[in-house]
């Protein structure tokens, strides 16, 4: 089965920068697409970032647009969120996820269009 583990959490200042990574074992990661989400407590889990399975196709929640960047690379068998501009409102631990599709016509931001979560990785932002 497709494992996904998520790195790079930490405190990170207001303004700062914060970059995670999904790392996938068991299957190979170029036939999904990707989809970060995060969670904060007593927080419905929302959908932060989403990658087709090639990398030729992105999406952001409107949260997040113009500081974090998703991004790809297949051969490693990884994707990566990088945070710009961090806020506080930003601090939540974030889960990758992974779920097979044909096209882009689907709701990218529901849970229930993913099937491998990983276990998540705490990003707290704070002065």
């Amino acid at each position: 089965q497709l494992q996904l583990v998520e790195s790079g959490g930490g405190l990170v200042q207001p303004g700062g920068s914060l970059g995670l990574s999904c790392a996938a074992s068991g299957l190979t990661l170029n036939e999904y697409d990707i989809g970060w989400f995060r969670q904060a407590p007593g927080k419905k889990r929302e959908g932060v970032s989403r990658v087709s399975s090639s990398g030729g196709s992105t999406n952001y929640a409107d949260s997040v647009k113009g500081r974090f960047t998703i991004s790809r690379d297949n051969a490693k068998n990884k994707v990566y969120l990088l945070m710009n501009s961090l806020k506080p409102e930003d601090t939540a631990t974030y889960y990758c996820a992974a779920g097979v599709h044909y096209s882009d016509t689907y709701d990218w931001s529901s849970t229930y269009e993913y099937d491998y979560w990983g276990q998540g990785t705490q990003v707290t932002v704070s002065s």
